[in-house]
């Protein structure tokens, strides 16, 4: 009887043991769709439900978001690399969209690297399997082993089984604090993150990653400031896949000319389509929120009919009245907005910078305080070259337009904006005797966001 009592106690505290290891933990994957994840700047096929698993086939580069965000948690999962030196990651407190020009967001990453990828030194290269560093603007304060370049916390030994072994993590993620366990040891630490509340994200980085046995313990909060968390993106639709033009009406007889070229689109301004050049949309909008990131690759055409646009919207002239000409070197495109040329928010090299609106400005039927309100505030633009960010937003008939995180069209009401349309990628440019004889749309466009709006 005494043996009997000592098994049931032994029972009994191996049951409460595992309850409270399970206590408070949730499934993060039913095995069988990618219910509670959103593709982040991917084609929807980049991730899926496969066997249990969730399978990222590596392209293109980019991520898979949770659709909510967390702020003090445990999460744990199991990985597995399909060949030797592949590269994923999991992405903690990390805001909803890319930073412009980049395929990953603001965030802490925990690196998810099989050993083959350290060809220069196992585990004293810049990187490695199971180290932790903050990514595209985020900030954490390195600890325990330090990488050569004082960027990343590196592991304190090397834990990780090389592909196509399966491998275990456990990150506890507590007020900006990190720790990460390597198959049942704590091998990574890292303090002070910021943002330290945010979405969750796993990374196509190039090859094909399995995940499987996610499941997560939020924590109590411990109430970061409003500059702790991350930007939230709830709604918003990737328009471009990285893959593709899909979501796109390429114009008929294209040949060619709009192009995906390194996960981005790009154009060389030379459509031999026949009617209109420029790339439009599959669907229509009408109140919307659009994040678009461009940049101009170059500028070979010497604009001689530039100028110098006043804050009423209209262009600089002499003392006699006579509209007053630069020379710049020039390329030119725009967002075309509910289904129209005319409604297009610019993109160019005037001194008044791009965001206006040039068919609305240029309406001799426009009143004065349209032609003003389609006037930049302020010039945003980043150099030619660099990348730039829109964000536009269309609500009735108002629109207003944010350049690089700056105001450029606080919001104007214009007269005759259709109620719905599609939005293009505009062409622009000519030549004769191979030569330019306008500004060329000389662009690349990725990082392509839609967030329908109620009316």
């Amino acid at each position: 009887m005494k043996r009997i009592a000592s098994l049931l106690v032994v029972c009994l505290v191996a049951g409460l043991l595992m309850a409270d290891d399970n206590d408070g933990f949730v499934s993060m994957f039913n095995g069988k769709d990618l219910s509670g994840w959103e593709p982040c700047n991917i084609a929807p096929e980049t991730f899926s439900a496969r066997d249990g698993m969730i399978v990222t086939t590596g392209s293109p580069i980019g991520t898979l978001r949770t659709a909510k965000m967390y702020e003090n948690f445990i999460i744990e999962f199991e990985w597995q690399h399909m060949k030797a030196g592949g590269n994923s990651g999991l992405f903690i407190w990390a805001d909803g969209l890319p930073v412009a020009g980049s395929p990953f967001s603001r965030g802490i990453e925990v690196q998810v690297l099989d050993p083959g990828f350290n060809v220069k030194g196992k585990n004293e290269w810049y990187s490695t399997h199971g180290d932790i560093f903050a990514v595209n603007g985020a900030t954490l304060t390195v600890a325990g082993r330090i990488s050569p370049n004082g960027q990343r916390s590196f592991p304190s030994e090397e834990r990780t089984k090389p592909s196509p072994e399966w491998n275990r993590y456990r990150v506890v993620a507590n007020n900006g604090d990190i720790s990460l366990s390597v198959n049942g040891k704590e091998v990574t630490i890292a303090k002070a993150a910021s943002p330290r509340k945010g979405y969750l994200m796993l990374e196509s980085e190039g090859s094909e990653c399995h995940f499987r046995n996610l499941r997560i313990k939020e924590l109590p909060s411990t109430n970061p400031k409003p500059e702790e968390v991350a930007k939230e993106a709830d709604g918003f639709v990737p328009l471009f896949t990285g893959l593709d033009l899909r979501n796109w009406k390429v114009p008929e007889g294209d040949n060619g000319h709009w192009k995906i070229l390194n996960q981005v689109i790009d154009y060389d301004a030379r459509s031999e389509a026949s009617g209109d050049k420029s790339l439009w949309s599959e669907k229509s909008y009408g109140d919307f929120q659009l994040v678009v990131d461009w940049r101009i690759k170059e500028t070979p055409y010497q604009n001689p009919r530039a100028c110098n646009i006043l804050p009423d919207g209209s262009e600089e002239k002499d003392a006699a009245g006579k509209l007053v000409n630069i020379t710049i070197p020039d390329s030119d495109s725009g967002i075309f907005l509910r289904g129209q040329g005319k409604y297009q928010v610019n993109i160019w090299c005037w001194p008044v910078g791009s965001g206006e609106m040039y068919g609305v400005r240029r309406d001799p039927a426009m009143p004065p305080e349209v032609k003003a309100g389609v006037t930049p505030k302020v010039k945003a633009d980043s150099p030619v070259g660099k990348w730039n960010r829109f964000d536009i937003t269309v609500r009735g008939s108002k629109v207003s337009v944010i350049l690089n995180g700056k105001t450029v069209l606080p919001g104007v009401e214009i007269p005759g904006l259709p109620d719905k349309g599609a939005i293009a990628l505009q062409h622009h440019g000519g030549m004769k005797d191979g030569k330019w004889n306008s500004p060329p749309s000389l662009l690349q466009f990725r990082n392509i966001f839609v967030r329908e709006l109620k009316p």
